[in-house]
C-alpha cells in the first residue's frame, strides 16, 4: 500500500571473535527463519539467566521481518549500536528476544546485546536499574546465520505494561543487508561504537524510524495467558498513524483487552502482537519500502524476496510466535490494488482459506476481516470494487474463517459505501486516520477471541 502523506575492533580480534562464535548456533532459525527447537510452547530457554518466578510466556511485541534495508548491502549497521524502541502490550518479570538475519547474505556477528526499560516515552535513555545483558545460551556474542534467526536467554527485569523497552545491538563486522522493518511508527535511535549498556542515551544522537534485527520481544507475564497475533498489511501496521503513539488497531485491540480483564470480565487473557507488513498480499511477494521504492532482489542475490507473501510469511510471523491462540487476518486489499487488472477473488479467498488451514493445524482460532473501501485512492476502480465486494460476500457467508469483523462496515461512509467516512480517513482514501484506527480496535467484539480450535494431528 502506498504510504499517506563507528568504531571498528582489530582485524585480529575480529577473526578471534568470529572463530569463537562460530559455535554458538544456538536457537538458530535457517531458511525461512523458523527457531530450531522454537519457543512456541510457552517454556522459558534454556541457559544460566532463565528465570524462577511463573507465569506464562506470551508475546508482549513483535514485527514482522519485512525487507532488505537499502544502501546496507556493504557494511550493514558494522560499528554502530542500533537500539530499538518497542512498546511491551503487557507487563512481565523476564524477558527474551528474536533477533533476524532474515536478509543477510553473511552471517550476523553480534557481539554486544541489552535490554532496558525506557526512561519516558520518546528517549534512548534506560531507567535506573533496568539495563541487563543479554546472552544466548550463556555467551554474550551470538552469529546469526544468513537466513536464520536467535534467540536470546531470558533475563529478569519488570517490563511495565504499556511502557518503552530498549533493545540494544553491536556488531563489528559487516553482514550487510540489514534485515529491518521500514514502517515503525515509533522513533528509535543509532549511535556510533559500542553503547550497548549506555543507560544515559546520550550518544544516540541519530534518531530513526525503523526497526532492524529485532523481531519478538516475549514476556514471563502473570497477567496473560495466550497471545492473539494480528496478520495484515499496512492498515495493520499502522501506516499513517501517529508516530510514537501506539494508535494502531491491534495497540487499541491490547488496551480493550487489558482493561476487560481488570475490570472482571469474561474475556480471554490475551496480549496482542501486530505482524503488519506495509504492502502485504496473500498471494505474492512484493515491494515494502515506504517511499515507493519497488526494487526487487536481484536475480541470484541469494536472498528472499522484500515483502514476503502472507502464504509464505505465515508460519514464523504467526505460528512460531509465543503462546499464539488467535490470529486476526486483515489481508488481501494489496492483491486487489496491485493486481495489473482487478484481482481474483476466488484466488484471494482460497489464499485466504489455506491460511485458516494453517492455523488449524496449529490450534490457533482464524478471525478474518472484510476489506475496507478506498474509492478516492489513485488505485481505485470499478471492477476492483467489484473484486472488494465478492471478496466481503465470500467472508461474511462464514465459509472462509471462524469468526469475522466487518472492518467495512465500521469504517464505510454511509452514503457512499465505496468510500471511508471522512473521520475515519487519514486522507489518501485507503488508510485510516489515528480515528479510524480506533473505531477499528474497538469494533472487534472480544468474545469472538474465545474459543478454541482443536489442534490437527
Amino acid at each position: 500500500m502506498a504510504k499517506c502523506h563507528g568504531y571498528a575492533l582489530p582485524a585480529a580480534i575480529v577473526a578471534l571473535i568470529t572463530g569463537l562464535s562460530a559455535a554458538l548456533y544456538v536457537s538458530v532459525a535457517h531458511g525461512d527463519g523458523a527457531p530450531a527447537g522454537g519457543p512456541a510452547a510457552g517454556r522459558a530457554p534454556r541457559g544460566s539467566a532463565a528465570p524462577a518466578s511463573t507465569g506464562t510466556w506470551v508475546g508482549a511485541w513483535a514485527t514482522a521481518p519485512a525487507a532488505a534495508e537499502p544502501g546496507t548491502a556493504a557494511v550493514g549497521m558494522a560499528g554502530r549500536s542500533v537500539r530499538n524502541v518497542v512498546h511491551a502490550g503487557v507487563a512481565g518479570t523476564s524477558a527474551r528476544i528474536t533477533l533476524s538475519n532474515l536478509y543477510g547474505r553473511s552471517p550476523l556477528t553480534v557481539t554486544h546485546a541489552s535490554l532496558a526499560v525506557a526512561a519516558r516515552p520518546g528517549t534512548a535513555a534506560a531507567a535506573a536499574g533496568t539495563m541487563r545483558r543479554l546472552t544466548f545460551s550463556g555467551a554474550a556474542t551470538v552469529v546469526v546465520p544468513a537466513g536464520g534467526q536467535v534467540i536470546s536467554d531470558a533475563v529478569r527485569v519488570a517490563v511495565p505494561r504499556g511502557g518503552d523497552v530498549l533493545v540494544t545491538t553491536y556488531s563489528p563486522t559487516p553482514s550487510g543487508p540489514v534485515t529491518y522493518h521500514p514502517a515503525a511508527r515509533q522513533i528509535s535511535y543509532l549511535a556510533r561504537g559500542d553503547r550497548t549498556e549506555d543507560v544515559t542515551g546520550t550518544p544516540y544522537t541519530e534518531p530513526t524510524r525503523y526497526w532492524r534485527y529485532l523481531t519478538a520481544l516475549d514476556v514471563l507475564s502473570n497477567e496473560a495467558d495466550g497471545t492473539v497475533v494480528a496478520f495484515g498489511d499496512s492498515i495493520t501496521d499502522g501506516v499513517a498513524s501517529t508516530t510514537g503513539a501506539n494508535r494502531r488497531w491491534p495497540d487499541v485491540l491490547s488496551g480493550r483487552l487489558r482493561a476487560a480483564a481488570a475490570a472482571g470480565r469474561d474475556v480471554p487473557r490475551y496480549s496482542v502482537v501486530n505482524e503488519g507488513i506495509s504492502g502485504n498480499r496473500v498471494l505474492a511477494d512484493g515491494p515494502a519500502r515506504p517511499t515507493g521504492d519497488s526494487r526487487r532482489p536481484a536475480e541470484g542475490s541469494g536472498r528472499p524476496a522484500d515483502n514476503p507473501s502472507g502464504l509464505g510469511r505465515f508460519r514464523r510471523d504467526v505460528l512460531e510466535r509465543a503462546n499464539a491462540k488467535v490470529v486476526v487476518i486483515d489481508l488481501g486489499v494489496n492483491d486487489i490494488l496491485r493486481h495489473p487488472g482487478a484481482g481474483d477473488p476466488a484466488g484471494i479467498t482460497d489464499g485466504l482459506r489455506t491460511l485458516v488451514r494453517q492455523a488449524h493445524a496449529r490450534g490457533l482460532k482464524a478471525v478474518g476481516a472484510t476489506l475496507m473501501p478506498f474509492r478516492g485512492h489513485r488505485g481505485y476502480t470499478d471492477a476492483r470494487e467489484a473484486v472488494r465486494q465478492q471478496v466481503n460476500a465470500e467472508i461474511r457467508s462464514g465459509r472462509v474463517f471462524d469468526a469475522v469483523v466487518d472492518f467495512d462496515a465500521a469504517l464505510r461512509d454511509p452514503y457512499d459505501p465505496r468510500r471511508l467516512r471522512a473521520p475515519y480517513d487519514c486522507g489518501d482514501h485507503l488508510h485510516p486516520s489515528d480515528l479510524g484506527y480506533r473505531r477499528m480496535g474497538e469494533f472487534l467484539d472480544l468474545a469472538v477471541l474465545k474459543g478454541a480450535v482443536r489442534a490437527e494431528l
